[in-house]
């Protein structure tokens, strides 16, 4: 029988990425594994959803399948998942397809207990844990996220607790409830009859230790809320929807591990004058209609540096002027985005007699006329 497609295998496209294959494959493994699929093709489609992971996993492997299909591995009748024991010689260790993050215990715990079926499975909470991250949203200025700045953010975290180093107690001893295991045992009945399923102890949350003393400080929890602040080094170039990372500066971690950490997420305040696109800045500029047509020069502050725009004659209305450089700069980067000047013509809608009398005359002469035009620019000047 042809093999099916492994994209097909494991329902992703041709171009998902590592996280879409590696989370199909979760999902199938969970759903397909003999130990909880008494269907009879529960092993095959087990053995095929192993197969598909195992080439889509491996960039290498990947490539080659995706140019030559499954004749780049049939030379020798098999893709190398043959061998004794398990299921079409798959023990239950995931690390093989270097997917060491998966642990069939996850999967069938969620199912059955923490602790199902498996051997030398060590309590979660024994294990080291980083802190929870923690999100602070802050608002800028158009400036000071052009340029950059510093800033101090106060929050609320929790912190390991001084006075019992983060135990929670003092005067510990082995918990009475699991013998200082973490686990207690216990049998369930299930749909696939009764199994011994392992769960983390509820008097010591999984530790083997209690105390004789509680904590006042933490009440026992080994962390408290404290309120701190902290100094944020903003980069010039930040935009609505950045953020930047304050390593280990967030909540306290569990049995020794780090903190978490604290991302600062802008939002950029519009500017009156000044709209941004990506590292470019674009202003308008009106100008009236004699200025247009005669040329001038506009003295300007822009970005907190005075420049001179010279506007050249017969301007016409949308005209765009580039001043390299005056942008935004790249984050973290010496490249710097460019200004742009639009140029508004003000058409006026109000004429007094004599400008009326001067737009006559000129409509009726010939634009080289200096004469008039000098009239012109005296009059509207």
């Amino acid at each position: 029988m042809a093999k099916r497609d492994y994209y097909e295998v494991l329902g992703v496209s041709k171009d998902a990425d590592d996280k879409q294959i590696k989370s199909a494959f979760r999902k199938l493994a969970k759903k397909y594994h003999p130990d909880l699929n008494k269907d009879k093709d529960a092993p095959e489609k087990f053995k095929e959803v192993q197969e598909a992971y195992e080439v889509l996993s491996d960039e290498k492997k990947r490539k080659t399948y995706d140019q030559f299909g499954h004749a780049a591995f049939d030379q020798n009748g098999n893709t190398g998942f043959g061998g004794s024991g398990g299921y079409g010689g798959f023990s239950g260790d995931f690390s093989s397809f270097g997917f060491d993050d998966i642990d069939l215990g996850d999967i069938l715990s969620g199912m059955f207990g923490e602790g199902f079926g498996f051997r030398n499975r060590s309590s979660k909470s024994q294990r080291a844990y980083k802190g929870e991250d923690s999100l602070y949203q802050m608002n800028i200025s158009f400036m000071e996220a052009v340029h950059g700045c510093k800033k101090d953010i106060t929050l609320d975290v929790y912190e390991t607790c001084d006075k019992c180093d983060g135990k929670g107690g003092f005067n510990e001893k082995n918990c009475p409830n699991c013998h200082g295991s973490g686990t207690v045992t216990s049998q369930q009945n299930t749909l696939f009859g009764s199994f011994v399923s392992k769960t983390t102890c509820p008097e010591c949350n999984g530790s083997g230790k209690v105390f004789s003393e509680k904590c006042s400080d933490c009440r026992g929890k080994g962390k408290v809320r404290v309120r701190k602040t902290l100094s944020v080094n903003i980069p010039a170039g930040v935009d609505t929807g950045h953020q930047i990372r304050l390593k280990e500066k967030g909540e306290a971690g569990l049995n020794g591990g780090p903190n978490g950490d604290v991302y600062v997420e802008f939002k950029v305040e519009e500017h009156p004058i000044f709209k941004r696109r990506e590292n470019d800045i674009y202003m308008e500029l009106p100008i009236n209609i004699v200025e247009a047509t005669l040329g001038c020069k506009k003295e300007l502050s822009i970005m907190d540096e005075d420049i001179v725009l010279t506007i050249p004659e017969g301007t016409q209305n949308l005209d765009k002027h580039r001043i390299k450089g005056k942008g935004v700069p790249y984050i973290n980067s010496s490249k710097v985005g460019d200004l742009y000047i639009i140029i508004k013509v003000v058409t006026p809608t109000k004429l007094d007699r004599k400008q009326k009398e001067l737009f006559k005359e000129l409509s009726k002469t010939n634009l080289d006329d200096n004469d008039i035009l000098k009239k012109f620019k005296k009059i509207f000047k």
